[in-house]
């Protein structure tokens, strides 16, 4: 049995009495009945998803996946595809915009080379980065598929694999993304797996203007032309349309699930890989939390498909996990609820009569 098989034979959804439990207790916190709302909800969630009283969530990494786009040549983004590799530098180097807010979150983050189209080998050696390494960027989907089925295999079971390298590290994973030309795939991924069409979930990516935006949704629509994915089969899709860092991001939610750790899903590229992951494992969903809706339309759509409702809407659009870093603090202030705030009983206060 492959890992990415006996990953997914692992997956159980969230423990139903520890939810109830961690109910009765919310439902007698002295306060008005349910006034902290989603904080609440999230609290359910969390208890649920570690069969805990007391979830763990106290070591955070989020794992930002790098990979480029064969697709770039298409024109689909305003920056050079040397950007990935020199993104991937600052991220180590502890100046990106992952590095300050995982800093602020107190989280450690996780680099890894899922298909750079550079040699990162000093930075692999130097153990800054993680090297997952599947080629050097995937094929041009606008002309056939971006890579074979086998290496869409490779990709998820890498992120399967550094989740289960690190599961007595970290209690807490989020999830990131550093590829130029990447909400192209993203795309893609969603117009096929929600039946929507490319021009309803193509957005700006980096900044695009009107007739670029255009031109980009015609390449995603020439795309799915030419390679038509199955939008029942995730790996299919993921292998003819994808990229090898939205594999590793599904490999890191599947493997997270199979652990029961809750996943802190960050924006359109990281949902595109949640996307796949629960085409694979559809009770995976059970343990993402999605951290923020980004300004990419398609975002939206993508989170309505898998019943999520986003933590924080910030008018984000960076990627990298930054919205993950963001949203583990509101994670903790919802553990912090469940195990610090005073019953009715315990704080001696009296409870409503209705």
């Amino acid at each position: 049995m492959s890992l990415l098989q006996a990953t997914i034979q692992q997956i159980r959804g969230q423990n139903q009495e520890w939810r109830q439990q961690a109910k009765n207790r919310l439902d007698q916190l002295a306060i008005p009945h349910w006034a902290l709302g989603r904080l609440m909800d999230l609290a359910m969630d969390l208890a649920g998803q570690t069969c805990c009283m007391r979830p763990p969530i106290a070591r955070k990494a989020i794992i930002t996946m790098a990979g480029d786009h064969g697709v770039a040549i298409e024109g689909v983004s305003k920056f050079p595809q040397e950007v990935t590799p020199q993104m991937v530098a600052n991220f180590v180097n502890g100046g990106a915009g992952i590095n300050a807010l995982a800093r602020l979150a107190g989280a450690d983050v996780i680099v890894v080379d899922m298909g750079v189209a550079a040699d990162l080998s000093l930075l692999v050696q130097a153990g800054k980065v993680i090297n997952k390494k599947i080629a050097f960027g995937t094929a041009n989907m606008a002309t056939g598929p971006a890579m074979t089925r086998e290496q869409a295999v490779q990709s998820i079971e890498a992120g399967i694999s550094i989740v289960n390298s690190f599961s007595d590290h970290y209690d807490l994973f989020g999830t990131g993304d550093m590829g130029i030309a990447n909400t192209t795939p993203s795309s893609a991924i969603v117009a096929t797996l929600t039946k929507q069409s490319p021009t309803a979930v193509t957005g700006r990516g980096t900044g695009l203007d009107d007739q670029q935006l255009s031109a980009k949704a015609r390449v995603i629509e020439q795309s799915l032309r030419i390679n038509q994915p199955d939008q029942s089969d995730g790996l299919d899709v993921l292998a003819k349309v994808g990229g090898f860092e939205i594999g590793g991001i599904a490999g890191v939610i599947l493997g997270a699930a199979a652990l029961r750790k809750p996943v802190v899903v960050d924006g359109f590229i990281s949902t595109a890989g949640a996307l796949i992951a629960h085409s694979l494992a559809p009770t995976s969903r059970e343990f993402i939390i999605a951290a923020h809706r980004s300004m990419e339309q398609g975002h939206k759509i993508m989170q309505e498909h898998l019943g999520l409702s986003p933590l924080l809407d910030l008018d984000m659009r960076l990627g990298e996990g930054t919205g993950a870093a963001l949203a583990m603090p509101i994670i903790e202030a919802a553990v912090r609820i469940l195990t610090e705030v005073s019953t009715f009983a315990e704080a001696a206060v009296a409870g409503s009569d209705k």
